[in-house]
């Protein structure tokens, strides 16, 4: 048995598919990468295992340390709710560390560019074309305000221009972002989707962009998006034994 924690990568869980399988091959990209730590995944709803089946399974082969990591580009309700009340009902003499959540991190840009050039544009298409950067939503006003900051930042890097959208809870929309960056004069317009697996929100921001000359993939199981989950694990390591040398 490894020495060390496991890594539970904690996904919300959709009834659509392709997102499990997404998840899937997201944890198979941090393996690839990062051999030497054993990587197990759980859902918060709708797909097995949960995050308490996989815990008691855990339990049961006498593992005791444990990294959870929520599987989410920004600290909303569920992980600042929903995955610690999980994590609390963890078997009794589990230790447990719940890692940050994944953005914003410049690695997750590279990924989001990465998909763009995928899709059909090249560095050289950069100062003509407009990007929307498309995210889930959220009532969060903190997650809200983190993408409106990563589009300020990302425009700094030679795009026209970079607008946030949402697909739920928060304007303005995929399509209205599109409307505005044409209006702006931008020669060129692009979605990029700011979510990690396909599902129902992504099905809302693809119809969206249906303005868009460009729409890019899904981040899903990109190098660096695995890169960011080894990161984050290895944070939360560090930052205990910090915690324990204070």
């Amino acid at each position: 048995m490894s020495h060390s924690p496991v890594l539970l990568v904690i996904a919300h869980g959709s009834r659509d598919p392709r997102h499990a399988a997404t998840v899937h091959a997201l944890v198979g990209e941090v393996r690839a990468q990062h051999p030497g730590v054993r990587v197990e995944t759980a859902f918060l709803d709708f797909n097995v295992p949960s995050v308490q089946g996989v815990l008691k399974s855990l339990a049961a082969e006498g593992v005791r340390d444990v990294v959870a990591l929520p599987l989410l580009l920004t600290r909303a309700f569920h992980a600042k709710a929903d995955i610690p009340a999980v994590l609390r009902e963890a078997p009794r003499g589990m230790r447990i560390r719940q890692a940050e959540v994944l953005g914003p991190d410049p690695l997750l840009v590279s990924a989001l560019e990465r998909r763009l050039y995928e899709a059909g544009l090249a560095p050289a298409d950069k100062p003509m074309t407009g990007v929307v950067l498309a995210s889930a939503g959220s009532s969060d006003p903190e997650a809200i305000a983190v993408i409106a900051e990563i589009a300020r930042e990302w425009r700094h890097t030679g795009w026209c221009a970079v607008r946030p959208a949402f697909a739920s809870a928060s304007l303005p929309r995929t399509e209205d972002a599109v409307r505005e960056l044409r209006a702006l004069g931008c020669e060129r317009v692009a979605v990029a989707p700011y979510v990690l697996a396909p599902g129902r929100l992504p099905d809302r921001i693809a119809a969206g962009a249906a303005g868009a000359d460009v729409l890019a993939d899904v981040l899903g199981p990109a190098p660096e998006v695995a890169r960011v989950l080894i990161e984050r694990y290895k944070t939360a390591l560090v930052r205990e034994l910090l915690a324990v040398g204070a």
